[in-house]
């Protein structure tokens, strides 16, 4: 039966269901979040799952974001005396899962807190207070009473270094916290319709699981050896259960292209400093979006060995570096030293910083990479203050552009591979010229754009193809609003050549360009011909390139007897 909250707050509601036997689950509804971890989108809120295992002994796997502190508990206490758990079990202590941990051990001082090496030392750090632990490590056995015994499998990087999964016999249901889980939020438990929910599920693994694909393929042998699995309850959106074949399958497939990647780049961060894990997951999307893979590591639990291996099949290196203000522990100083050991002349790499004011720790370890003949593939980034919008799509120009230079040899030879009949016949079919434009908060950006055609009477509409690879399509998600300027035969090669031009990342993207606000507040070109205000209604997976569907609810035309400017290509292979 399932029973949902009074909302206490409009939109944040609590559901509990029985999904197994003496095993229930509790999810946290957010349903207006439309920003998460590094402020990636969300169209469909999120939630936080949490569960409760009752053999003879009680377990509660994971708690909740703190802004459900109060449903949260009051819900938990109409399940449970909280003073009588036995176990609570931290599949990873990212904020967002574990950030009720202080009131549980408030409310039971005598649970046994279970959770990896890694996990168990940062909350030491973060609780400061004396509670009894139990460190588990692959293979490790819990049993609960009642046929509940609890296998855990280690799980590093998926997505924070403490990561485990916790494996019930009885019910045969894995708890895996973010892993294969999105950010989708409605009443249904469970994944009953795949096609409502599969956009959101890739989205997921591209933001979050794709930087560490070879993580997901060593926990997805470990889970291969489980006696049986029939549900897969994950730490946010549906459990999978309907679906749980097809959805691991694509897991699969998905890891397995990424580690296939010619090229590879290796981004280390401190997933307990600052947002230093946050901005270097913004960095990895960018990369990613390039079709160049990402290996992720912290550096404060990395394995020296790892190191060394990671770095020599790196062709980049990208450190989120603490600031000189901050206490670097020798474990970090070591890794850092093991990196720069283990580095060759032909890499590229990147530093960013965040922190104090007044630290320039980034540029110290830029010189060192300089002193070894590595080129730096973007100036340093420093972060001062709070991260907002404009900081992580910065950070993910910063990726996109490091991934552009990683594999322009490989762009290149692609374009001089296909020039056969079919590209040349390909390449006859003509197009408009157009610039998109699009702003949101304090990010205005644009990009030149031809592949436009209209697609649809009622209501008005148009679609627009975008590159996977270009920063601009984290701006383009359903329910996103933009400007498409229409260019002016005769008069468009000042505009072309200004838009077409590679911009460093956080660049002014209409610096000297004249623009004016549309009704939906993105930047319309003065010297365009036409524009349209335009809103996205769905994206297409065109291989890649997405098709974005929109409709148009505004437009004009500045001289009615003007024509359009089209572009003629000789070959379909490249624009």
């Amino acid at each position: 039966m399932v029973a949902v909250s009074e909302r206490i707050q409009r939109r944040l509601t609590i559901q509990t269901i029985e999904i197994a036997n003496e095993t229930k689950a509790i999810r946290c509804l957010d349903w207006d979040r439309d920003r998460f971890d590094i402020e990636f989108g969300l169209q469909n809120g999120t939630t936080y799952n949490s569960f409760l295992i009752e053999g003879e002994q009680t377990a509660l796997v994971d708690t909740s974001h703190e802004k459900f502190r109060q449903l949260y508990l009051d819900t938990l206490a109409g399940l449970i005396d909280p003073s009588k758990l036995d176990y609570l079990i931290v599949s990873h202590t990212e904020p967002d899962h574990s950030g009720l941990v202080k009131d549980i051990l408030t409310l039971a001082p005598e649970v046994t807190v279970v959770g990896s090496k890694v996990a168990i030392q940062f909350l030491e750090n973060w609780v400061h207070q004396p509670f009894k632990q139990k460190i588990v490590k692959g293979g490790d056995r819990l049993d609960l009473g009642n046929g509940h015994v609890l296998e855990f499998l280690i799980a590093p990087n998926l997505h924070w270094p403490d990561t485990i999964f916790t494996y019930d016999a009885k019910t045969q249901i894995l708890y895996t916290c973010d892993a294969f889980g999105m950010h989708y939020c409605d009443d249904h438990t469970f994944d009953e319709d795949l096609e409502l929910i599969e956009e959101d599920f890739k989205y997921y693994y591209d933001c979050l699981m794709g930087p560490n694909a070879r993580s997901v393929l060593s926990a997805m042998k470990r889970m291969s050896q489980l006696p049986g699995l029939i549900t897969i309850a994950t730490g946010h959106g549906p459990l999978l259960q309907h679906h749980l074949t097809e959805l691991t399958g694509r897991y699969r497939q998905w890891s397995e292209e990424q580690a296939k990647a010619e090229t590879t780049t290796a981004v280390f961060y401190l997933s307990d400093y600052g947002y230093s894990d946050r901005l270097s997951q913004a960095i990895a999307h960018g990369i990613i979006k390039t079709g160049v893979a990402v290996e992720m590591m912290d550096l404060r639990s990395a394995d020296l060995q790892e190191v060394r291996e990671l770095v020599s099949i790196a062709s980049g290196i990208v450190i989120g570096t603490p600031p000189t203000t901050a206490e670097i522990t020798p474990t970090v100083q070591t890794v850092i030293g093991t990196i720069l050991g283990a580095t060759n002349p032909k890499q590229s790499f990147g530093v960013f910083e965040s922190g104090a004011q007044d630290s320039e720790s980034a540029y110290l370890l830029i010189n060192k990479f300089r002193d070894l003949g590595l080129h730096p593939a973007f100036p340093p980034l420093l972060v001062k203050e709070t991260p907002t919008d404009t900081t992580y799509h910065l950070c993910e120009e910063v990726g996109t552009e490091l991934g552009h230079w990683l594999s322009r040899d490989r762009s290149i030879k692609q374009i001089k591979a296909l020039d056969s009949d079919l590209e040349k016949a390909l390449g006859r079919l003509s197009s408009g010229l157009y610039v998109l434009t699009t702003s949101q908060g304090n990010i205005s950006t644009a990009m030149f754009a031809s592949w436009v055609a209209q697609a649809s009477f009622k209501p008005l509409g148009i679609s627009v193809a975008v590159a996977k690879d270009r920063a601009i399509e984290s701006l383009l998600h359903v329910g996103d609003r933009f400007v498409l300027n229409v260019l002016e035969e005769g008069n468009y090669q000042k505009l072309m050549k200004h838009f077409l031009k590679r911009f460093p990342p956080g660049a002014d993207r209409f610096a000297d360009i004249k623009t004016y606000p549309a009704t939906n507040g993105s930047p319309i070109l003065a010297d365009a011909l036409a524009y349209m205000e335009c809103e996205v209604k769905s994206r297409m997976d065109c291989g890649d390139h997405w098709t974005i569907y929109s409709t148009i609810s505004v437009g004009r035309v500045s001289k009615p007897d003007a024509l359009t400017a089209v572009h003629h290509r000789k070959v379909g292979n490249h624009y």
